[in-house]
């Protein structure tokens, strides 16, 4: 997994395997671990994602600048929606990405969210 923090448009981006979000996935749903990921030559990758369980409303996508972890909180419905969005993005064939980022009612981000993008295993946009 690489995850690539966009200074441009402030988001990062998640590539991985089928695997990889799978195992995401899973730790986003239970709320407790860490994800880590392969460095890169070029610079500008984070290291890992954290995910952990908050009481509260909604889920958060934050930047731990310092540490170059992404951390995903929320509250036990919050996470699940994001963990089944990102099962999806592993079981899509067909290519593509996905955006994930907080508009005001979002179903589950809370305002301040760090937008992301996962990147289908298949790559490109979608053949179908």
């Amino acid at each position: 997994m690489r995850l690539v923090s966009d200074t441009v448009f402030t988001e990062v981006v998640i590539h991985a395997s089928a695997e990889e979000l799978a195992a995401l996935a899973h730790a986003v749903a239970e709320g407790g671990g860490f994800v880590g990921c392969a460095p890169s030559p070029d610079g500008g990758t984070l290291v890992g994602i954290e995910t952990r369980k908050t009481s509260g409303t909604g889920a958060r996508i934050a930047l731990d600048a310092p540490r170059q972890v992404l951390v995903i909180s929320g509250d036990p419905g919050a996470r699940a929606i994001l963990a089944d969005n990102l099962r999806a993005m592993a079981a899509a064939e067909d290519g593509g990405h996905l955006h994930i980022d907080y508009f005001p009612d979002h179903p589950y981000l809370v305002e301040g969210s760090v937008p992301i993008v996962v990147s289908s295993p298949h790559g490109g946009m979608p053949t179908r």
